[in-house]
């Protein structure tokens, strides 16, 4: 028992790693599972604005950027964050960033914004501690930061850690497409997150 307690901490980063973290839900290792998925996929670095569909729309699959990393791998299990955000963002407007010059909603958009994310994410009661402490983010989180130029950036929290067992790795689009990279602390942290879609 012993031995495989030991082998288990190793995996997962160390024993202080395997302490501080108990085992991940069934809903935070499928969305991390969706996440990783798309680091098999080319995906040009475009935040253009598109029409899309509505609801289930998406942006042509090569093209993409940090926030739909979040919406896609919410979409696979289900939840549809552009309809999701648009319904919130309708009935609750004002509670939203006034950072477009935006009279109302907009569906082809607003999910695809990472100030809008923060802000439905935060009215879901979702929001978590920002530490510098790497075993504080469980596997299935949400991380935003702000990245040079004050550019929000959003990525989603793997269960792999770094190579001395302290930082997560963090599946996230910063121009390279989806990747899974040990960047957690690289940028200040706006914000944490944890949300099943409840």
């Amino acid at each position: 028992m012993r031995a495989e307690r030991a082998l288990l901490a190793l995996l997962l980063g160390g024993p202080a790693a395997a302490a501080a973290q108990p085992a991940p839900s069934a809903f935070a290792t499928r969305l991390v599972s969706a996440a990783l998925e798309q680091t098999t996929y080319a995906v040009r670095y475009d935040g253009s604005y598109r029409r899309i569909p509505y609801p289930n729309g998406d942006v042509p699959k090569d093209v993409g950027v940090c926030s739909d990393v979040v919406v896609r791998s919410y979409r696979a299990l289900g939840i549809d964050l552009q309809q999701r955000v648009h319904e919130d963002m309708a009935a609750h407007f004002a509670a939203y960033p006034r950072l477009w010059g935006l009279p109302g909603p907009d569906a082809n958009i607003d999910h695809r914004r990472v100030p809008n994310l923060q802000a439905f994410l935060r009215r879901r009661r979702a929001e978590r501690a920002v530490s510098s402490a790497g075993g504080d983010y469980a596997p299935g989180d949400l991380v935003t930061w702000m990245l040079p130029g004050n550019l929000p950036h959003i990525g989603v929290v793997s269960a792999a850690r770094s190579a001395d067992g302290s930082r997560p790795l963090i599946v996230h689009n910063i121009g390279r497409g989806p990747q899974l990279e040990d960047m957690l602390f690289d940028y200040p942290i706006t914000a944490h997150f944890r949300w099943q879609g409840e």
